[in-house]
C-alpha cells in the first residue's frame, strides 16, 4: 500500500472514530395514543447532550433532537416488572453509541406509575405491545424513512425476558405456572408470589404458602395456550426471564436467533427453573453471558435510588459483585451480539 493510499484509510478511521466519539444519545417520548401506550425512543444525535430528570433518575439526553445517521438497525426492549425505561439507560446509551436506535414501550398496568396486573394478565399483552411499538416507531417522520424494519432486534429482561421467549417463539400456558408453583414454590417462592412478601423460616411461612398457592387456584386455572409472532423480529436476546411457564418443545428450535443471560445468585427467579432450563433444552440458543456473582438487578443499569427493604434484597447487588466492571462488559456483550446478528441482516 503506497502512503497517500495509507494516510487516506488512517483519515477515514479517525473521522469515524470521531464522529462516534461526538456523538451523544438522543430521546423522543411518544405518547399514548389509540394504537398503543407510550414508547421511549432513543437513537444517535450530534446535538448536545444535557442532564434530565425522568422518574428519580438524572439521564444525560438530547431531548427532540434531530437523528443522525446509525446503522438502521431498532432494537426493541421490553421492560421488567414493574419497572421504566429509565433502568436500562446503560445499555440503552450503548447500543445507541454503537448506531443502534432503541424503543422502550411501557407495559399496559405493569410499569413503575401502574402496577395492578403483572404476571400472566400482563404476558398475554406484552408481545403485541412490542409490536405495536415497532408499528409506532415506522409510523414515526423521524425514523421511519431511516430503519429497516425486516431486521429488528428485541431484548427483555425478567418478565421481559419472558416477552423475549415469546416472541421467539415459545407458547406457555398460565396454568403451566401454576403446576410449577405447586411443585416448587419454596425453592423458586418470588416466581410465584412476586413482591407480596417473603419466606423468613419462621411459623408464618406456611400460611405465606397456602394463600399464594390458593391464589393461584383462582387467577391461573386457564389451560389455553398463549403465543405471538412478529416477522420483523430477527435477533433476540433473553435476560435472567420467567419462563417455567413455557412448554419446553415450543423453545427447543426457536424460530429467530435467540441469546440468553443468566445470574447464578438470582434470588427471584432462580436459574435452573428457568434460563437453565431453556438452555438445556434449546438446539440452537447461545448461552451469552452468565454472571457467577451477580443477582436479579446486575441486568439494571442504574439501579432505582429508592427501594423498599424486598426489592432490595431481590435486585440489590450480592456482595462480591463488581457493578462497575461487569455491567459494562455485559452491555458490550448484548451490543456486540445484535451487531452480529442485525448489522447484516442475518441470523
Amino acid at each position: 500500500m503506497c502512503l497517500a493510499s495509507f494516510r487516506i484509510l488512517t483519515l477515514a478511521f479517525l473521522s469515524t472514530w470521531a464522529s462516534s466519539v461526538l456523538a451523544s444519545v438522543g430521546m423522543v417520548e411518544l405518547p399514548s395514543n389509540p394504537s398503543s401506550g407510550p414508547v421511549t425512543i432513543f437513537y444517535p444525535t450530534t446535538a448536545e447532550a444535557k442532564l434530565h430528570h425522568r422518574g428519580g433518575f438524572q439521564l444525560e439526553v438530547a431531548l427532540d433532537a434531530a437523528p443522525a445517521s446509525g446503522n438502521q438497525r431498532l432494537i426493541v426492549i421490553s421492560h421488567g416488572s414493574p419497572a421504566s425505561p429509565w433502568v436500562y439507560f446503560e445499555l440503552t446509551r450503548t447500543l445507541v453509541l454503537a448506531g443502534f436506535t432503541v424503543a422502550l414501550p411501557e407495559h399496559f398496568a405493569d410499569n413503575y406509575k401502574d402496577d395492578s396486573e403483572p404476571g400472566p394478565s400482563s404476558w398475554k399483552r406484552r408481545p403485541i405491545e412490542v409490536s405495536r411499538a415497532i408499528d409506532r416507531v415506522r409510523d414515526e417522520p423521524l425514523f421511519g424513512h431511516a430503519l429497516d424494519f425486516t431486521h429488528v432486534g428485541m431484548y427483555g429482561m425478567s418478565a421481559g425476558g419472558h416477552t423475549a421467549l415469546s416472541l421467539a417463539g415459545g407458547r406457555w400456558s398460565p396454568s403451566r405456572l401454576r403446576a410449577h408453583c405447586r411443585q416448587n414454590i419454596a425453592d423458586d417462592f418470588h416466581t410465584c408470589a412476586g413482591l407480596t412478601t417473603s419466606l423468613t423460616g419462621g411459623p408464618l411461612d406456611r400460611i405465606k404458602l397456602a394463600i399464594v398457592l390458593s391464589v393461584h387456584n383462582y387467577r391461573f386455572n386457564d389451560y389455553a395456550w398463549y403465543e405471538h409472532m412478529d416477522p420483523r423480529i430477527t435477533a433476540i436476546v433473553a435476560g435472567v426471564p420467567v419462563a417455567a411457564d413455557f412448554d419446553p418443545e415450543s423453545l427447543k428450535q426457536p424460530r429467530v436467533a435467540l441469546a440468553l443471560i443468566t445470574a447464578r445468585l438470582d434470588r427471584w427467579l432462580v436459574p435452573r427453573f428457568h434460563g437453565d432450563a431453556v438452555l438445556a433444552i434449546c438446539n440452537t440458543c447461545e448461552h451469552l453471558a452468565d454472571l457467577p456473582s451477580g443477582g436479579h438487578g446486575a441486568l439494571l443499569a442504574p439501579l432505582p435510588a429508592e427501594m423498599s427493604q424486598l426489592v432490595a434484597t431481590l435486585i440489590g447487588d450480592p456482595p462480591g459483585f463488581d457493578r462497575r466492571s461487569e455491567v459494562p462488559r455485559l452491555n458490550e456483550a448484548i451490543t456486540s451480539y445484535f451487531t452480529r446478528k442485525l448489522a447484516a441482516g442475518r441470523n
